[in-house]
């Protein structure tokens, strides 16, 4: 199932007929907490209620991002997926949310969310149904867009891309975006177009994507599973140079939840996914249970030296520099004040790997500022600096990397 995510925000009112999304949000990757990827449609709240889609999964949720400190480093979204709708719209024709596994609806859960400092989303689809088969917007654009400001005060919308074809998304899409701006209320509006597009064997059009949504997935949903990782991580990789023109303050490539924490990551892995999802700036939407995480998984989740990477005002989205034949990656991204994050990785089937990066050589043109001597070197997961790199001829070797495990740096340059 693909899933779209949306932020509602009270800031300046957008003109009702405007077409484009610019409404000054999601300005860094939106980041948070997102219930799919672990618990599915799991909607048996009589045989496993601490699991299924309900209220209560969702509160305990915002109580353990508080208590445990993952919103004082920025996970402060709480978003409902898939399967929390009733079967039918009301009376009315609205949306309204399962009245037995949501006692008081969605309004009531928004008022304890906020309650908690954080903020609420929600899910859609664009079609007439959800990819589980609840009620879809298709039809009822306008009316549910004020369900979701006026009625529910939520934050965030995930709006899928199933049954709808994929022939009409380039008016489809545009035509919530309209909707979304009509409300008068800003919303950072993430879109599947792209990705339903891609599936049916067309190229997107990125350009026409940016213009209208704030946040867009584009590969296959994630999985579990190393696998399922390493897979994003290629086709990022394969195609980064031409999605970094897109991405901005404002406009994310979406790689999808982080599965960390789950059971399906060790370590290693763990720590390249925290670390090329930041170097790519993609949203950081856990998708675990937080009531039952280890203190390693907690650990990688809350590095704000590696947040401070994906959430770096700039806004330019990283490229893989390169791949060797041994499996030995370069990933780097330009931050603001002319630094550059950089992530060396083993993503090969060596046991272990020593890799050399030269930023005088790997790095693009105009990445080291001019008349730079020598470079600073942060280690963002062993959280040390170290001695500085003499600059043209300056390289470091990341000794014995762990297969599929990372080295990420921060560089700072000076004369």
């Amino acid at each position: 199932i693909m899933h779209w995510l949306v932020t509602v925000v009270l800031v300046a009112v957008l003109a009702p007929n405007a077409a484009a999304l610019d409404n000054g949000l999601a300005r860094t990757p939106p980041m948070g907490w997102l219930s799919w990827e672990r618990f599915r449609c799991n909607v048996d709240c009589d045989n496993d209620p601490r699991n299924c889609i309900s209220a209560r999964l969702y509160k305990e949720m915002a109580d353990e991002l508080v208590a445990g400190g993952y919103a004082k480093v920025g996970y402060n979204h709480v978003n409902v997926d898939d399967c929390f709708l009733a079967k039918h719209r009301n009376a009315e024709g609205k949306l309204y949310a399962d009245p037995t596994r949501f006692p008081g609806g969605i309004p009531a859960l928004s008022k304890y969310v906020h309650d908690q400092g954080l903020k609420l989303g929600v899910y859609t689809d664009i079609g007439a149904t959800t990819c589980a088969g609840y009620p879809g917007s298709e039809g009822h654009f306008a009316m549910d867009a004020r369900t979701w400001v006026d009625e529910w005060n939520v934050d965030m919308l995930k709006m899928d891309g199933c049954n709808y074809p994929t022939t009409l998304m380039a008016q489809g899409y545009p035509n919530v975006t309209r909707a979304l701006n009509a409300t008068g209320r800003p919303i950072v509006f993430s879109c599947s177009w792209p990705d339903y597009v891609r599936i049916s064997g067309k190229q997107p059009d990125y350009s026409s994507v940016a213009q209208n949504c704030n946040l867009w997935r584009l590969y296959d949903d994630i999985q579990d599973s190393w696998d399922s990782v390493a897979g994003i991580i290629a086709y990022w990789g394969d195609n980064s140079d031409m999605l970094a023109k897109y991405a901005a303050p404002g406009a994310w490539n979406d790689m999808d939840m982080l599965i960390i924490g789950n059971s399906g990551l060790n370590d290693a892995q763990s720590r390249a996914q925290m670390a090329i999802w930041s170097i790519l700036a993609s949203p950081l939407l856990m998708s675990n249970d937080l009531r039952n995480i280890s203190a390693e998984a907690k650990a990688i989740l809350t590095n704000t030296e590696v947040i401070a990477v994906d959430q770096d005002p700039l806004g330019r989205q990283g490229v893989r520099l390169w791949r060797h034949s041994d499996g030995g990656e370069l990933w780097a991204r330009q931050l603001q004040g002319n630094e550059v994050a950089v992530v060396l990785f083993n993503n090969g089937d060596q046991s272990a790997l020593n890799i050399t990066f030269t930023p005088a050589v790997d790095l693009p043109s105009g990445w080291i500022p001019i008349n730079s001597r020598k470079a600073v070197l942060r280690d963002l997961f062993e959280h040390h600096t170290m001695p500085f790199l003499p600059l043209p001829s300056g390289s470091i070797t990341a000794n014995s990397v762990a297969q599929h495990d990372v080295r990420m740096y921060r560089l700072t340059f000076s004369k």
